[in-house]
């Protein structure tokens, strides 16, 4: 595939995936997706792959989730060349993948971004990095990996304070909480994430893929969910309570949400 909205190399055993939308703080679009996940899938098939970064361009944004305007604009978060919105694949992918995926964040990991940091195996953030939610505020939701994943990384109390109140957190926060591995200025982040990445790849790459496969076992049953949660956000992004969450975001004003209650 010609990549347009990422990047993908392979040196050293690692296998970095960046998102390139900088001039969208990196937020994905159908057509991101579905190079992502074919990014996945390459590194996944790659015998010389032992492990995964996955980062964004710049140092403003990892991932601000789905690119609001597009959708604003397009009626959808445009389109993919086979027509489809696969980020539950590309969640799915990430989870999956029989090697470490390591998240190197070096801004803002807000909405669905903040589900692709949750979704690796460690994340390590630059100490300028933000964490959160915006899915309630801006019209949309996650109630599979997003939601129920992140209960299990960071517990009832604070998954549902973050998706309940869509704060925004620090990186030193963060980590505290349990949702980052460690902390590092952003001039170092790309070096720690790889020198991350070598340790792995001096591993037995069968113990990694064992090892993998069990920790994804205690919240197997999680899929399911994420399948019945993207049916239902594929019928509420029709509703006018979700219009008006996107309208709000591109127009820069607060939603009123006053008449969906």
């Amino acid at each position: 595939m010609d990549y347009e909205d990422i990047r993908y190399d392979v040196s050293d055993s690692i296998a970095t995936v960046t998102i390139a939308r900088e001039h969208r703080l990196n937020a994905m679009t159908a057509r991101t997706v579905e190079e992502m996940l074919h990014a996945f899938r390459a590194a996944w098939a790659d015998r010389s792959v032992a492990c995964v970064i996955f980062t964004g361009a710049g140092e403003r944004a990892f991932c601000a989730g789905g690119d609001q305007k597009e959708f604003t604009q397009e009626g959808r978060y445009g389109t993919s060349r086979n027509g489809l919105w696969e980020l539950e694949d590309l969640h799915l992918a990430i989870r999956n993948i029989p090697k470490p995926v390591i998240a190197a964040v070096n801004g803002y990991a807000i909405g669905g971004g903040h589900v692709l940091h949750v979704l690796c195996d460690v994340t390590i953030a630059a100490d300028h990095a933000t964490f959160g939610q915006a899915g309630p505020r801006v019209g949309s939701f996650d109630a599979g990996w997003g939601a129920a994943y992140l209960t299990h990384v960071v517990g009832q109390k604070r998954a549902r304070e973050i998706w309940f109140f869509c704060r925004q957190y620090t990186a030193e926060t963060a980590e505290r909480w349990g949702l980052v591995n460690k902390v590092v200025p952003m001039a170092q982040l790309r070096d720690e994430a790889r020198a991350w990445g070598r340790e792995a790849a001096a591993m037995g790459p069968s113990a990694l893929r064992f090892l993998k496969h069990a920790f994804n076992a205690d919240t197997a049953h999680i899929g399911g969910l994420a399948r019945f949660a993207e049916a239902g956000l594929d019928q509420y992004w029709d509703s006018q309570e979700s219009q008006e969450g996107r309208n709000a975001f591109v127009e820069k004003r607060a939603a009123n949400f006053d008449p969906y209650r």
